[in-house]
């Protein structure tokens, strides 16, 4: 966990709460949110199956919304929140936003064990398998992580 900042369990209670929702609508459950001086500026759950585009993940859908609201494209006063350990293209969307930190709560590898006992063919995990630490390790400037905040609550996300 950063020692210089403490995520909040009301941020991520708000993504978990867009997850449920983009899962009601028949979208994978990931939600996240963009949080800046201590305020939600954006909200977002996936829309990948919605939308028919495989970009729409809750991640990259947040800085969008910040970033139009806020009319800038970099956010380094802001920090992202998101159920899962975002994926190569949302680590990376964070990291040219130049957000300053990212929280998530469950990790690629409990997907990845999650995906070996209860996937099906209807709803199959894709992920590519490099995870978020490496993607901001090698981008500049490199947000600040905080993994596995409220991992127990973003895993009860999962579904088949």
């Amino acid at each position: 966990m950063n020692l210089m900042y403490t995520p909040k369990e009301k941020f991520m209670q708000k993504a978990i709460a867009a997850a449920r929702s983009a899962y009601d609508k028949n979208d994978y459950a990931v939600g996240a949110v963009l949080v800046k001086s201590g305020k939600i500026i954006a909200v977002a759950g996936n829309r990948v199956r919605i939308r028919h585009d495989s970009t729409q993940h809750a991640e990259v859908l947040v800085l969008q919304q910040a970033s139009k609201k806020l009319k800038r494209r970099y956010l380094g006063d802001c920090i992202l929140y998101s159920t899962a350990e975002p994926c190569p293209m949302c680590a990376s969307a964070a990291v040219w936003s130049k957000v300053k930190g990212i929280v998530y709560g469950s990790t690629m590898q409990d997907m990845k064990t999650y995906q070996q006992t209860h996937g099906n063919k209807s709803w199959s995990w894709r992920t590519i398998n490099v995870p978020c630490s490496y993607i901001v390790s090698k981008g500049t400037p490199r947000p600040f992580l905080v993994k596995g905040f409220m991992r127990k609550e973003c895993i009860k996300l999962f579904h088949s």
